[in-house]
């Protein structure tokens, strides 16, 4: 087993992405973030950022910037799977989610966390972008923006980690993508400092990836279709979040804050039984591409 990353290096990196991704989102904001520190009962705890503005213009309706460091004993299921030997973990990391007021504002989320167990230990993590709304040219410019990043490092890792995207945050129930991808790994093991290098570039890439998004749509108008369409999308993101997602399942199965594992769900969204959208119409181009992944870059 190849040595592991200094732990002292990885919470300093973490912890430097959660200020630099904080600032960046405040500045798109009215509202500073709301900070609380929090202590696990097995060990460890983390410091959770929290922007939730209220009123029809708000810039967001949630935005979240977590870091958590957490050690202790994880239960025989959660250890299930897993590889190193033992119970024994320790987790660190950064999550970011953004749902923005605004349709056409795409939500956002991404996390880089390293782990050790036993005698093993990985990076995993990544960024994948979810509209309401399809505009080709934020998805390539979203997708280029990582792929660069990853290239610095190698040119397999972005076809392999936009395809890990892509079967991730598969809906299987509803046969769609939670939105149109970005990259996704996970088990990152190998040389202990190239992985840091790699996943440090890939943290410093996400607000390049996002905010030249979040500024093109802001402003864009909308009505209560778009509206309405959106709370549907939204549905959509929780499922997977509370069906399939690792990192909230982890979470609630390690006796994690509950409010830090749950900062990912939109405030408002709807479940309602209506039609499948016209596929010329803005709404059914989106559907096209969450049931037939592409290649954008």
């Amino acid at each position: 087993m190849a040595t592991a990353p200094d732990r002292a290096r990885v919470v300093q990196l973490f912890r430097e992405l959660q200020d630099g991704i904080t600032s960046g989102l405040a500045e798109l904001g009215r509202d500073p973030f709301e900070e609380e520190e929090w202590e696990r009962p097995g060990g460890g705890g983390g410091r959770s950022r929290l922007l939730a503005e209220a009123g029809g213009g708000a810039t967001f309706e949630r935005a979240g910037v977590n870091f958590a460091e957490v050690h202790g004993e994880l239960s025989e299921a959660a250890a299930q799977g897993m590889p190193g030997s033992g119970r024994a973990f320790y987790a660190t990391g950064v999550s970011v989610v953004v749902h923005p007021r605004n349709p056409y504002v795409p939500t956002v989320h991404a996390n880089f966390r390293f782990f050790e167990k036993g005698d093993a230990w990985w990076f995993g993590g990544g960024s994948d972008l979810t509209p309401s709304y399809l505009f080709e040219e934020d998805v390539r410019h979203f997708h280029g923006t990582f792929k660069a990043a990853c290239d610095r490092h190698g040119l397999e890792h972005y076809p392999a980690f936009k395809a890990g995207c892509d079967e991730y945050f598969s809906i299987a129930h509803r046969k769609e993508r939670r939105g149109v991808g970005g990259i996704f790994f996970d088990y990152l093991r190998g040389d202990a400092e190239a992985r840091f290098g790699m996943v440090q570039d890939l943290g410093r890439a996400f607000l390049p990836a996002y905010l030249p998004i979040f500024e093109r749509r802001r402003n864009t108008p909308y009505g209560e279709r778009e509206r309405s369409w959106q709370l549907l999308r939204r549905g959509r993101y929780v499922e997977f979040n509370l069906v399939y997602d690792r990192g909230t399942l982890f979470g609630l199965r390690t006796d994690g804050r509950v409010e830090s594992i749950l900062m990912s769900l939109p405030p408002l969204a709807r479940w309602e039984t209506v039609p499948d959208p016209e596929p010329a119409s803005d709404e059914g181009k989106l559907l096209e591409v969450l049931r037939v992944p592409r290649e954008w870059v």
